[in-house]
This record gives structure tokens, sequence and C-alpha cells, in this order.
């Protein structure tokens, strides 16, 4: 991946560790803790190209019902991780860094931080940012981040011939500390084209992407939300 050797920042994909966690994870952690795991959308998962995974933040087990939801089974790619620096610490570090996952200061993010996403992308991965910025235990879709937007069009101008897409994901639990025996349901909207949304300037481009993608979450939001009343 390029700049990747010069960048400070070390994640990576172990050929090892990954399939063996993710197998234990599909066969045998979600059955055991969810006592159902409702998916829908994965049709609109692009296959190629880079694509930046926009979920909601309820839980840490966001960080496995994502790959859950959209991984090497399904996507045929495993998708790295943009997450909060206070979870790269101890084990957990350890485990997370050789799963893609790199560190990335919420308020005020580092440069080598988003250079590192944004090789990921020009590399045509995907890349899981929540864009709420953190963990919300209630019901609502929390204002987002303009960064995501910002990142993403960066990155298609440097990389004009790139298919670079947005894949906005609406993750739900019944409960709002998830407990064994819970349900989860993962919502999967159609992704927004990056380039659709260049503008005079990448501020005000970012602006109508990110108004546009919290509309469409908050649209998958309530989808969920009139699926369970039914």
């Amino acid at each position: 991946m390029e700049n990747m050797e010069n960048n400070p920042i070390v994640s990576w994909v172990s050929p090892w560790l990954t399939p063996i966690v993710y197998f234990l994870a599909r066969r045998l952690v979600l059955p055991f803790y969810f006592s159902k795991i409702h998916i829908s959308g994965q049709e609109h998962i692009p296959k190629s190209g880079g694509v930046i995974i926009t979920p909601t933040h309820r839980s840490r087990w966001d960080a496995i019902i994502i790959p859950y939801a959209t991984g090497l089974n399904v996507s045929g790619r495993h998708p790295r991780f943009m997450v909060t620096s206070t979870e790269l610490e101890g084990f957990q570090g350890w485990l997370i860094r050789r799963l893609g996952g790199f560190p990335v200061d919420i308020e005020r993010p580092s440069a080598d931080s988003l250079d590192y996403g944004k090789a990921i992308l020009a590399n045509q991965e995907m890349l899981v940012v929540f864009p709420e910025g953190g963990i919300f235990r209630d019901v609502n879709v929390h204002p987002l981040k303009r960064g995501v937007g910002k990142m993403a069009l960066e990155v298609v101008s440097d990389h004009p011939e790139l298919e670079l897409r947005i894949l906005p994901v609406s993750i739900k639990y019944t409960e709002s500390f998830p407990q064994k025996g819970c349900e989860v349901t993962v919502t999967i909207g159609e992704s927004l084209k990056v380039t659709d949304y260049q503008d005079s300037s990448i501020r005000k481009g970012s602006q109508k992407l990110t108004h546009v993608l919290e509309t469409n979450l908050r649209d998958l939001h309530d989808e969920q939300q009139v699926k369970e009343i039914n």
C-alpha cells in the first residue's frame, strides 16, 4: 500500500489470526450471545473499489457485527477500522491492530491517522468509520462529524481514477446495553458515489455529502423502527 512503510501508525490484517477470529465470531461467539441477527441490504455492498462503511455506533459489539455483515464472506474483503486511541490499549489493542484497526483522536485527528485512512481507500480497500464519533446508547441518529466526507473528497481529488463509495449502515440492538439473548438488526443502505458530491471546494462538498449521509442513516433507522412496530 502506498506510503505505508513511512507511516508511524502500524496495523495490518493478519493472514493467520484474522480468519481464526472471524470464524470463531461467526460460528460461536455471535450465535451464542445473540438470539437473532437480522441483516438486510447486503446487495448494496460494493464488491470493488474503495468503500467507507459508516455505521451508527451503539455498542463495542459493532466491531464484530460489521465484519459479520459486510466482510469476507459477503464482499470478498476484510474491512479495516478507524478506532479511538483508547481502544488500542493492552491486549485489545494488540488484537485490533492485527485485525486491521488503527487509532484516531476523534476530537483532534492527526495528519498521520487521516493519511493512513486515505492510503487504505486509495488501495481500494474497505474502511469502517463511525461517523457519529462515539458510542450512543439511545435510539437516535446523532449529528455526524464532517471529517468522513472531507476525507472521502480529498481521496477522490488526489486519485480521480478511483471509484470510492460511502456505505450507510444502521445497527440497532433490542437493549441499550446488549445482554446475552438480545437481538440485533443491521440495515445496509445504498452506497453514495463520492464524486457526485465534488463541489467548488472540499468544504462545500463535504457539507453536502455529510447532510445526505446523515439523512440516509436516519431513513434506515426509521425503516428499522417501522419493522419493529409491524
